[in-house]
């Protein structure tokens, strides 16, 4: 089983602006039949987890809850539960919950899908394997990071789609 963090970034570093977000994202050209792309990276994935701001966002954006995996959602405050999805609400350490993750993502492998902060979380606690970047062909200037922390990273696959550059890296632990 592998812990990714899977997502996309502007060029100078974030991942949605102040606001929270994801615009200057949607409007660009990715081949979702490509490399890197998310229905193949999906169908992998046992198990999600996700920061409120996260959550929020895809309540917003989404008419209904496209998952089927269990989703842990990281959170302080109280939060809309949305009917028929397989959600759990988590407060605390990300270690305190991961096991529940892993066990309810069995064979497959669990997505961090956001935020950087909660990938920094997962990654603290030893429990991030390897980042997935899209990177758009875009800066913003200022926003949320993409991981606020100091990670040493291996890169492994670096490929192409349309305008996007994407990088597959592996977190180095112990050094």
């Amino acid at each position: 089983m592998i812990t990714y963090f899977y997502t996309a970034s502007s060029l100078d570093g974030f991942i949605a602006t102040p606001e929270h977000s994801l615009d200057w994202l949607l409007k660009q050209d990715f081949d979702l039949q490509g490399p890197m792309a998310y229905p193949d990276f999906i169908t992998r994935m046992g198990a999600l987890a996700m920061g409120a701001s996260t959550y929020e966002w895809i309540l917003r954006q989404q008419e209904s809850w496209e998952y089927t995996q269990p989703a842990w959602v990281f959170t302080h405050r109280d939060l809309p539960v949305i009917d028929g999805a397989d959600l759990r609400f988590a407060r605390g350490p990300v270690a305190d919950v991961f096991g529940d993750i892993a066990d309810a993502a069995g064979d497959k492998d669990i997505w961090v899908v956001g935020g950087g902060d909660l990938a920094g979380q997962f990654a603290d606690a030893g429990l991030l394997d390897e980042v997935w970047v899209q990177f758009a062909p875009v800066t913003l200037g200022s926003g949320r990071p993409l991981l606020p922390r100091a990670l040493d990273l291996e890169l492994l696959e670096v490929a192409r789609n349309r305008d996007f550059v994407c990088a597959h890296h592996r977190v180095l632990k112990d050094r």
